[in-house]
């Protein structure tokens, strides 16, 4: 059995660019993460409690995704 290619590194250029955006993608979702905790707060009808969790759903994955985007670069930088 053969083992998959390591990938190449990552350039410093490229990677700190990376994590610049990354770094920028955190603050934007926690203003978002901020909101949708503020909008729980507050008398919510049914529907608006479902396009709620549905928010807080999203953003939790996008910024799970983020977290991998940063692991992955600081291990292959």
């Amino acid at each position: 059995m053969t083992s998959a290619p390591s990938p190449r590194p990552i350039p410093e250029a490229q990677a700190k660019e990376i994590r610049r955006l990354a770094h920028d993608l955190s603050n934007a979702l926690e203003i978002v993460l901020q909101t949708s905790f503020l909008l729980g707060t507050v008398p919510l009808d049914d529907d608006a409690k479902k396009w709620r969790t549905m928010l807080d759903n999203g953003v939790q994955q996008a910024a799970e995704i983020n977290k991998t985007l940063r692991e992955y670069v600081r291990a292959n930088s």
